[in-house]
């Protein structure tokens, strides 16, 4: 069965692309705690921004976002010859292992540490192993129902979005559908994400999360239309894969899903 399965080559495409979605989303929910200046990182000036009375404000970007492309190409290829359910189906299956990773941390974060383990990064600055341990997998627990809320209406929307716009162009216009959907369901992430996770549940004031998640995304709108040209790359790479009769009757079949 497993021989057919593999050899099966829209099988095969679906479980890459699938491999690599639920991959990318797992790690950028791991090291999504963490925000990092992208002044600071390029060396250059503050932004020194003043957003509703709040001054100092800058480029503060969350490092997940570094890698959500690469869920917004899968999304929009996985749509293109799976169509809406083919998309649900993942996005359900995603939330599901992310859910069950955020278990696993939490009972690994309980365990008894050996002492001698606590105090052994302490040359490397890390005086308690830990607590570094719990303060960076545990802080994801208070991420995990924002970044599962946001995940799941921002795949939807995207589905959506995309199937409405291809009904519309057809087979043309494949930026136009991509970057649309893309746009929309990462508005819909972004606000989700940054006032339920940094304004609910760290504190931040309005302000601050209001100018992370206009940062956050304008980096993702500018990556949405720079990632177009890997759109039609890894569109055109498929098809050659597929065949063109192959391809044609995913396309057709998903669009009818």
């Amino acid at each position: 069965m497993i021989h057919y399965i593999i050899k099966d080559k829209p099988t095969r495409l679906f479980l890459i692309l699938g491999g690599f979605f639920i991959a990318n989303t797992i790690i950028a929910e791991v090291i999504g705690v963490k925000l990092f200046s992208l002044e600071k990182t390029l060396q250059i000036a503050p932004a020194n921004m003043t957003l509703f009375g709040e001054s100092g404000l800058g480029f503060t970007l969350t490092v997940g976002v570094l890698i959500w492309p690469v869920v917004f190409i899968m999304t929009d290829i996985i749509n293109e010859y799976y169509g809406v359910k083919g998309v649900r189906f993942l996005s359900l299956l995603t939330t599901v292992i992310i859910a069950f990773a955020f278990i696993v941390f939490y009972g690994a974060i309980h365990l008894a540490p050996d002492n001698f383990w606590i105090g052994s990064q302490k040359n490397n600055g890390v005086p308690n192993m830990q607590a570094a341990f719990a303060q960076v997998l545990g802080q994801g627990m208070n991420i995990i129902f924002a970044s599962l809320t946001a995940f799941l209406i921002g795949q939807m929307a995207d589905a959506t979005v995309f199937k409405q716009i291809k009904r519309l162009t057809g087979e043309k216009g494949i930026w136009m559908r991509a970057t649309f959907s893309t746009l929309v369901s990462q508005l819909l992430d972004t606000i989700c994400v940054s006032y339920i996770y940094l304004y609910f549940s760290l504190g931040f004031s309005f302000p601050r999360v209001t100018a992370i998640a206009l940062t956050g995304y304008v980096y993702k709108f500018c990556i949405a239309i720079l990632c177009t040209p890997i759109i039609y790359l890894i569109h055109n790479l498929i098809e050659e894969y597929l065949g063109k009769t192959k391809a044609a009757e995913m396309k057709k079949a998903a669009m009818q899903n």
